[in-house]
């Protein structure tokens, strides 16, 4: 069951996320749009994504796990094939939104798990699938230059298409049924509310190299963004039945848990640019390799299998040491790859070796908050919580682009430009060890187990 699940979650959402990020110079002289309007073809599934994966979450809770997540991959299916097929721009973006829906898999997934798994086999099971979510984007690497030159970019969509179709009629006879949880229903409204500030965000973060960081529509967007995020904190501490559980969010082990899957997003996807890009660079004064998407493959390949080696063995550890001990590990290692990268990056190897280290720290890293914010909260809301953190992986991922290329691009991709990159990585991994640091040593192994008269959740 749990090898399907991590499948599904590649195919229907980590690797379809990843690869139009190669695809874009391409997919900018197709569709005869700008820069910005080719990187709404990522921005767009982002911003699906980040309110369908806690919206999915809450509905398995309510409707049953097997139930939504068959829903979700067709939706998210379905988003792929008109994506593909797209023949002009607003219809691409349009499947991309509906792609973004299969991010779900991920908090359904670990419901499924949490509930059909004995507590000693679950902790692996939740570390495989999280490392699925950053496989995605290494994987993306391996296979977008060859796919390009050879078959174009629209063929980077059709192969995780393609893949998932006997996937998903494979999940609907083999998964078990998983009841839900009665409940009030889903908060709409907080939906909106979220997705609104956010897409407000995302634009600004999307347009503000070419409209410029300090001009009145990017500085708007932003203002706007905070002022919707306020009102949405307000509505959601105040309906019954809110789409994100404040009073768990407050939780040490689940606050923490969420800003260290905002960190190791980042610190993933950063390297998603800066490998590519430090690789595929003409060799002028020592600096840069000339080399070809094979190269850049054999970069990004020790680092996709020590992300699944780190998921396969997650429970083992888990068990042994924590996650709390786990995740600091890993944000060591992944700090240990970024220093490397920082004093020496003129030879293949050690490209090869610092991403061999930062694999496997951050496989450790997503990972343990998988599995910390799952221990840490009511098997009720394994789906909700769980999608929240997904969703600040995905925040992350999206700024580690988004910032990286600005840092890079101020220095004219030159040396001191991506030594600013991979510096900038390497304090956020110590961030990632100082919240690793914070989080609890154990979490009660039973959070459902709380007296009805407890109250609510305390935040320390």
């Amino acid at each position: 069951m749990v090898p399907l699940l991590a499948f599904l979650g590649a195919m229907a959402y980590s690797l379809p996320m990843a690869v139009m990020t190669p695809a874009l110079p391409d997919l900018q002289a197709e569709m005869g749009t700008s820069a910005a309007g080719a990187a709404w073809s990522v921005t767009g599934m982002v911003l699906s994504a980040s309110v369908a994966t806690p919206v999915a979450g809450r509905l398995g809770d309510l409707l049953g796990a097997r139930r939504v997540l068959l829903w979700v991959l067709a939706i998210g299916l379905a988003g792929q094939v008109v994506s593909a097929v797209a023949g002009s721009l607003p219809v691409l973006l349009a499947g991309r939104v509906l792609a973004g829906v299969g991010s779900g898999v991920f908090p359904l997934a670990y419901t499924i798990i949490r509930k059909g798994y004995p507590p000693e086999r679950a902790a692996s099971a939740i570390g495989l699938m999280s490392a699925m979510l950053g496989l995605g984007g290494v994987l993306s690497w391996v296979i977008a230059g060859p796919v390009i030159d050879h078959l174009g970019w629209r063929w980077l969509i059709w192969v995780p298409a393609v893949i998932l179709l006997p996937g998903t009629f494979l999940a609907r006879w083999a998964l078990p049924s998983i009841a839900g949880e009665p409940g009030r229903g889903v908060d709409w409204w907080g939906a909106l509310l979220f997705g609104g500030w956010l897409t407000a965000a995302l634009t600004a973060l999307t347009q503000g190299s070419s409209w410029g960081w300090t001009s009145g529509p990017v500085l708007g967007l932003l203002a706007g963004a905070a002022a919707g995020a306020a009102v949405w904190a307000y509505v959601e501490a105040r309906v019954t039945d809110p789409l994100v559980d404040l009073r768990l969010m407050r939780l040490r082990g689940v606050w923490t848990a969420n800003l260290g899957s905002l960190l190791a997003g980042f610190c993933l996807m950063a390297a998603g640019l800066l490998f590519p890009l430090l690789i595929q660079m003409p060799e002028k004064e020592g600096f840069g390799f000339g080399g070809t998407a094979t190269d850049t493959a054999v970069v990004a390949l020790p680092a996709g299998i020590a992300m699944t080696l780190m998921g396969l063995v997650n429970g083992r550890l888990d068990r042994r040491f924590g996650g709390r001990a786990v995740l600091a590990a890993g944000a060591v290692l992944t700090a240990v790859g970024y220093v490397i990268l920082i004093f020496w990056h003129t030879e293949l190897w050690q490209l090869v070796a610092a991403n061999a280290l930062r694999g496997s720290g951050l496989g450790m890293a997503y990972a343990a908050v998988a599995t910390l914010v799952v221990a840490a909260v009511p098997v009720s809301q394994t789906g909700a919580a769980s999608g929240v953190n997904t969703l600040l992986r995905t925040v992350g991922a999206g700024l580690g682009t988004q910032l990286t290329a600005i840092l890079v691009a101020a220095y004219s991709l030159t040396r001191p430009g991506f030594v600013l990159a991979f510096t900038v990585c390497a304090v956020l991994s110590l961030g990632l060890l100082a919240v690793a640091l914070l989080a609890p040593r154990r979490v009660k192994a039973d959070p459902a187990a709380r007296p009805a008269d407890e109250g609510p959740p305390t935040a320390f």
